[in-house]
């Protein structure tokens, strides 16, 4: 799938050739999961909270058409800021480990998001609140383009072989199940309190918890070891290395050619999951409706991804990629029409299509960008291609939308911009090739197993 010639394969040590998960993998699966669901819970809350209360409490100076561009705009810095920190931590995860990594990059979320929920709001300090806003979302972003990558990593490199992209697709549940936590939250808090309470207070309570998520988030991070992997080719990484530049001069059209592919999934995630929230107001349903539709959807993805991660291990990734990705052109032509109608069923059913679909396909992109690297730069070059895919189509999805719809011309610009973005990556991803196991192998499809 890249240009360079493949490395040669490294005399791989029984803990990372054995088909059998061992007590550490199962260890490194459920930490790594559980922490990757906590790690996406503020960030999942602040999705949604942009698209509803923010643009009031924050750009209250606004109007509320650029008022809502505003806070998308706050969104996308997360995104960002993202590679930046897929650079900083992938360089560090090559080189000390991914263990020690995963503890900085969770702490630092934590801590922005706190912030998040104690920051007063413009009323009360002006124009310094949506900076202070911007400067954590910052944070937020840059600590999670090292984590993202970095949980699939500690997870896939102590996996069974033949079960890599399953174990890779649990860590990828962290996003659906921090939206079904995010969205339950906060459907029962707008439920619970009067419109006036939940703005003044009842928004900052997800935010608040993250003392709770980080203090739980630690304990479980601190009983993973470094992967075998990692610590067989400890004294060849060192050594060998590369700066970012050297990575990115080197496996530019593989990192090129992996944000292309990813981009149906992210691009459709969040139009669908941000921007449909405030469009979804638009047509008549209330705050409690849009929440119900999201948080039902992406409970559904829980199970999609699982199903999608078994199949990648039997088929291969770039098919359940292309699966994923052709569900999201389907429902890219599909959500406007249905969100016009104002009927709840046929909105859920959508969304739910949409969400599970891409969550499908999701599924494949651990192992797909794990497998695309040698050992030495796997962390850096899967980060900057998982994090270049968001900044370049999740990052500005939300904005994008709510622009083209503010010109008068209804939704169709944002359905061909939507399909012809799903169009150019659906040739891209059928003209990818697979790449080699983590050991640099020939990869063998058809042994995944059903269980862990």
């Amino acid at each position: 799938m890249h240009e360079q010639v493949a490395p040669a394969p490294t005399p791989p040590s029984s803990a990372t050739t054995s088909e059998r998960a061992t007590p550490q993998a199962r260890r490194a699966l459920l930490s790594g999961a559980a922490g990757s669901a906590l790690e996406w819970f503020d960030f999942a809350v602040y999705g949604a909270l942009s698209a509803t209360v923010f643009p009031a409490l924050f750009f209250h100076s606004l109007d509320p058409a650029m008022g809502l561009l505003a806070s998308f705009a706050t969104f996308g810095v997360g995104f960002f800021a993202r590679p930046l920190g897929g650079l900083f931590f992938g360089q560090l995860g090559d080189r000390i480990g991914r263990r020690q990594v995963l503890l900085a990059t969770f702490i630092s979320m934590g801590a922005a998001s706190l912030v998040i929920g104690l920051l007063p709001t413009y009323e009360a300090i002006g124009l310094t609140a949506p900076l202070l806003l911007v400067l954590m979302r910052f944070i937020q972003g840059f600590a999670l383009g090292g984590e993202a990558t970095g949980a699939q990593l500690l997870t896939m490199e102590h996996a069974p072989r033949n079960r890599r992209a399953l174990y890779g697709a649990l860590m990828a549940m962290g996003s659906p199940l921090s939206q079904v936590l995010a969205t339950l939250l906060l459907t029962i808090l707008s439920a619970a309190l009067a419109p006036e309470a939940f703005n003044a207070w009842g928004w900052r309570v997800p935010f608040l918890l993250s003392i709770l998520l980080v203090v739980v988030g630690i304990y479980i991070r601190l009983r993973i070891e470094e992967t075998p992997l990692f610590e067989h080719e400890t004294e060849e990484l060192a050594a060998e290395s590369a700066s970012p530049l050297v990575i990115i001069r080197g496996y530019w059209k593989t990192i090129a050619r992996l944000i292309l592919a990813f981009s149906p999934i992210v691009l459709t995630f969040y139009i669908v999951s941000v921007f449909g929230i405030a469009y979804l107001a638009s047509r008549g349903f209330d705050r409690s409706q849009t929440y119900a539709i999201i948080m039902v959807s992406n409970l559904l993805s829980v199970l999609a991804i699982w199903l999608g991660g078994y199949v990648a291990d039997r088929i291969g990734r770039r098919r359940v990629l292309f699966i994923g990705s052709a569900i999201a052109l389907a429902a890219g032509l599909a959500f406007f029409p249905a969100a016009d109608t104002g009927n709840f069923p046929l909105v859920l059913t959508v969304v739910a299509v949409a969400l599970t679909g891409t969550q499908f396909g999701n599924a494949a992109q651990g192992a797909l960008f794990a497998e695309a690297f040698p050992t030495r730069v796997r962390y850096t070059g899967s980060a900057l291609a998982l994090t270049g895919a968001n900044l370049i189509f999740a990052a500005p999805a939300p904005f994008i939308a709510s622009w083209l719809t503010s010109l008068g011309l209804g939704t169709a610009p944002v359905i061909i911009f939507w399909a012809v973005v799903i169009v150019a990556a659906l040739v891209n991803i059928y003209t990818m090739r697979e790449g080699r196991t983590l050991e640099g192998l020939p990869q063998k499809f058809g042994k995944g197993r059903l269980g862990l």
